[in-house]
């Protein structure tokens, strides 16, 4: 029975969790093995699964605390290794976009907190205000107000440059 249950669970959630975790960790090796431990802490203390939110919320909060301690493990010596997919693009597209998506990330890296972790669960996790609001303890008004906020200093912030 328990079986089955961790089974739905993780065909379920499996992709969301993964998404979710992408966007802390920006490494897709590092991402997948920070889900596994995700469903593994999830299947071992199910009992601490008390139902005041969704499953897919108790999900992301275990895979926050599990790239927080992932964080803490690795020095900061540790290169994260990049992976580079072939896109098919022109070498001076692929330099633009780099470019862009670059300068995309420099503006979100250096939003401060709560706003670029709503603005990430939102768009790179797919995670509904709702769920985001969870997340963080908050009302889902909070989440889209705090992810409203984070777009507009993003795009002040790409205006600037």
């Amino acid at each position: 029975m328990a079986q089955d249950r961790n089974e739905k669970l993780y065909e379920t959630y499996y992709m969301r969790v993964f998404s979710y975790v992408m966007t802390l960790a920006g490494n897709k090796t590092l991402a997948e093995e920070i889900t596994q431990e995700t469903f593994y802490r999830a299947f071992s203390r199910q009992s601490a699964f008390r139902g005041e939110s969704d499953e897919a919320t108790w999900l992301c909060a275990i895979a926050k605390n599990c790239f927080l301690d992932e964080k803490r493990r690795r020095s900061k010596s540790e290169p994260m290794p990049e992976e580079i997919a072939d896109t098919g693009k022109s070498i001076e597209q692929s330099a633009v976009d780099r470019d862009t998506s670059f300068r995309i990330h420099m503006a979100l890296h250096a939003l401060e907190e709560p706003y670029r972790e709503a603005f990430e669960l939102r768009v790179f996790g797919e995670l509904s205000f709702r769920e985001i609001g969870m997340i963080f303890g908050k009302t889902e008004n909070w989440a889209r107000v705090t992810y409203h906020r984070a777009r507009l200093k993003l795009q002040e912030r790409m205006g600037e440059e």
